[in-house]
């Protein structure tokens, strides 16, 4: 799904479907996103009628604390907050994502040490499930909801082995999913991200959807631009 230019919240958007391909098994249709005369999104989503099949294989789910053990986003930011000694800039930063409305409950495995700006592996493990009930619903919708949450967070894994630079700009020029196996976008479920590469002010970032019990239920992949003030950041202190 590329990304073209940014939507306008307060425009109505014209959906365009081109009915690509209908096969027995697969069907293809491809989605233009139009405001203001001018295409701002455009995705191709493929659908499969269900099928048995012998060849199956997945990797191994990674070993990770449960969700009940750890804490939530807002926890964590509300336990830096209390750091008297918190430059005031990383202060109103930190604010600013307290007010966002996210309908996403997150809970970092290894959260990111906010006071320090060494290089990190480009790795990520999160918990994330929707806020709210969903339930047993229409499973298109849980896809439509894993949509949105595998966006979160998601590029800046990339980021991780260049903290000392201040973000200038941040998008995502495209991003794939491939649903594997049913889930409930409302039940916890393991995200695990990873950046492979990253150049050319671009950065690539996969992510793979877990099930609690070890089904890989989703797999993502997603480029975007990543702009960054040449000169390293200062200490938080």
């Amino acid at each position: 799904c590329p990304f073209s230019v940014p939507g306008d919240p307060k425009v109505p958007v014209l959906y365009e479907v081109e009915r690509t391909r209908t096969g027995k098994s697969f069907s293809v249709r491809s989605v233009k996103a139009i405001q203001h005369g001018k295409p701002i999104f455009t995705c191709q989503a493929s659908f499969q009628l269900s099928q048995e099949s012998p060849v199956q294989h997945q990797f191994t789910m990674p070993a990770v604390p449960p969700p009940e053990e750890l804490l939530t986003q807002e926890e964590l930011i509300q336990k830096f907050l209390q750091n008297p000694n918190l430059a005031e800039r990383y202060r109103k930063h930190l604010n600013k994502i307290q007010a966002e409305d996210v309908p996403i409950d997150i809970k970092p495995v290894n959260p990111p040490d906010i006071f320090c700006s060494e290089p990190q592996e480009p790795k990520q493990l999160f918990w994330v499930r929707a806020r709210g009930y969903i339930g047993e619903t229409d499973m298109k919708v849980h896809c439509c909801v894993a949509a949105y949450i595998s966006d979160y967070a998601f590029l800046g894994t990339a980021l991780l082995p260049h903290r000392q630079y201040r973000i200038k700009f941040m998008v995502s020029l495209d991003h794939s999913m491939w649903f594997h196996a049913s889930f409930r976008a409302d039940h916890w479920m393991l995200y695990e991200c990873e950046s492979p590469w990253a150049g050319g002010c671009r950065g690539l970032v996969q992510g793979r959807l877990w099930r609690r019990d070890g089904i890989l239920a989703v797999t993502c992949a997603q480029e975007g631009v990543i702009r960054v003030e040449q000169t390293p950041n200062q200490s938080k202190l």
